[in-house]
């Protein structure tokens, strides 16, 4: 029975060392194929990173977005990356671990390449059984080639963002137009339509148009919105369920307004199908329930509630 247990934690401990070095492998791997919304989740909620020795900036706490938005900001501009591993090694003690390896970097841009060389040191947590990166730090203790190519790779990554930044950018169009309305800034709100924009409602109560077609017409649609409701509540339950095409946001909300001219409370439970092409909404499908829309603004066919 001893020597069972015995080799039952030391196999706990191989299977920890073994995660733990994995992790490692994967920040190379998964950055070399810009799969950021997945190297995102190696990382503590904040983490330090220190890269001072590549950039001569002071060693700062970071958020996982943050970096891996800094990131596809630049990788995909190259040609091709490749961060090369050797060595890996990994310790762990109890909930913590630490674990280095060598690296080379290579980065490929027409025909220019640059080279850095020097070794990763990671600090992990264990957090339900999962290890994360608390912190970061690269060494540097060799260069090839010139790192001006990462102003090219950078204006490259810009014209054709990944599809993490798209995300991101149609998510900030959704909430801009969310909270603009919630603010009553108007010219947020106007500023997040595409000029062939169309905002498509299926459930509209009669005498209510359920198709806009065009910017103008939308930015119509909403310009007595200031005038026509006090206290507007749309943001705080908000939840935002991205697509597969990162262009393509679904997201969930309750509303809640004092309608002025009825003295009614407005109260609604919405969908919202959202397509978004260069950070300006082309689509938005709009799912409610007419019943309590047309009893706060008294239009016909309301039904008390």
């Amino acid at each position: 029975m001893a020597m069972n247990m015995g080799l039952t934690a030391a196999s706990a401990e191989e299977a920890d060392i073994a995660a733990v070095k994995t992790i490692v492998e994967s920040v190379a791997v998964l950055a070399d194929m810009r799969n950021f919304e997945d190297l995102e989740t190696l990382y503590a909620d904040e983490f330090l990173l220190d890269y001072s020795a590549l950039n001569g900036h002071a060693a700062e706490l970071r958020s996982p977005r943050g970096l891996m938005t800094e990131w596809a900001g630049v990788l995909p501009g190259f040609d091709r990356t490749r961060h090369d591993l050797a060595n890996v090694t990994a310790s762990v003690e109890g909930a913590s671990a630490t674990a280095s390896a060598d690296v080379t970097a290579g980065h490929w841009l027409g025909g220019s390449y640059w080279e850095a060389s020097g070794r990763y040191d990671y600090r992990l947590e264990k957090d339900n059984g999962a290890w994360r990166i608390t912190a970061m730090t690269f060494l540097l203790e060799d260069e090839k080639g010139a790192r001006d190519i990462i102003g090219p790779a950078a204006t490259n990554a810009a014209e054709a963002p990944p599809g993490y930044i798209v995300r991101q950018q149609t998510e900030k169009a959704v909430r801009d137009f969310l909270e603009g309305l919630e603010t009553f800034d108007m010219d947020r709100v106007n500023a997040v339509w595409a000029q062939d924009a169309v905002q498509d409602m299926p459930y509209t109560p009669a005498g209510f148009p359920g198709r806009i077609v065009g910017r103008d017409n939308i930015v119509a649609l909403y310009e007595t919105w200031p005038d026509a409701v006090r206290n507007p509540s749309l943001t705080e339950t908000l939840v935002l369920y991205p697509g597969a095409d990162p262009q393509i946001v679904f997201a969930e909300w309750n509303g809640r307004a004092e309608v002025v001219a009825t003295g009614r409370l407005y109260e609604q439970r919405y969908g919202g199908l959202f397509h978004v092409e260069n950070t300006k909404i082309t689509l938005y499908r709009e799912y409610f329930d007419p019943r309590p829309f047309a009893y706060a603004f008294a239009m016909a066919g309301e039904r008390d509630q």
